[in-house]
């Protein structure tokens, strides 16, 4: 069995986030005896954005993830920098000394063309892939150059939803939230229609929302937010979120604090 840092105890602390993150809650989580799959969220580094200390923060975040055991990727959910394109070269160096494989999501601060993006990161912004043959991953764009916030391209997400019908998982990765229940959220009703549709997507991810962590359920889908590691406003405990996925096919996933590797809570999917 890993070893796993304990769950935070400090319940003041705990429930001054609460009026931050209105949709947290505190679920049981049953690890599995036997992890097949493991991979970290971590969303709105913001590297670039004035007076902040983006360079210490990222640093911090690499030092976190690299100091897990039996990581199989990284996804950046959106923000990757902050507005100014020069910065995307400099945060792609970064995330490069991981030295575990990663992928990146479009946000709204992510402001490249589409053409950029592809040429930077070497895949376009609406992309999807299998993992050691089982797990079906969709990375969808939810944002443009402008920033603007938009409903995913539903007929890409339906198009690689229906090319993964067959595997047991499939997970979904999207800056933006496609509903309106946060602040900074946007009504899609047809892509959670679609997602809907399909039995066998286990969880959607967005970041965006910095004060966010909570989990929330649509048509008995699974949507979870990770709040952020840079910026600067959010939770007061920047972090990141781990899902594993058993041998047995039991699914957990749990928020950590970046700083002192401390579970901030977790679910059995």
């Amino acid at each position: 069995m890993m070893k796993r840092r304990p769950f935070l105890k400090k319940i003041s602390l705990l429930t001054s986030m609460t009026s931050l993150m209105p949709f947290l809650n505190y679920g049981k989580m049953d690890f599995p005896e036997k992890t097949k799959l493991k991979f970290i969220i971590a969303s709105d580094g913001h590297y670039g954005q004035p007076n902040t200390p983006f360079e210490a923060i990222h640093q911090t975040l690499i030092k976190a993830i690299q100091e897990e055991e039996g990581v199989d990727f990284v996804v950046f959910n959106g923000d990757l920098i902050h507005d100014e394109p020069k910065w995307m070269p400099e945060v792609k160096k970064v995330y490069d000394t991981i030295g575990l494989p990663y992928y990146p999501v479009k946000g709204n601060h992510d402001r490249i063309s589409e053409t950029s993006w592809e040429e930077i990161w070497g895949v376009p912004a609406d992309h999807s892939f299998i993992v050691k043959e089982q797990y079906g991953m969709i990375i969808a764009n939810s944002s443009n150059e402008a920033g603007d916030y938009l409903c995913v391209n539903v007929d890409f997400l339906r198009s690689s939803l229906e090319s993964f019908k067959e595997l047991p998982f499939v997970f979904v990765f999207i800056h933006i939230s496609q509903n309106d229940w946060t602040l900074h959220g946007i009504s899609c009703h047809e892509v959670l229609e679609t997602l809907a549709a399909y039995p066998n997507v286990r969880a959607i991810f967005h970041g965006h929302d910095h004060d966010v962590n909570g989990i929330m359920r649509n048509r008995k889908k699974l949507y979870l937010w990770t709040g952020h590691f840079g910026g600067n406003w959010g939770s007061p405990l920047p972090g990141y979120r781990v899902c594993e996925v058993g041998e047995d096919g039991k699914v957990i996933t749990y928020l950590k604090d970046m700083k002192e590797g401390l579970i901030l809570s977790g679910h059995t999917l």
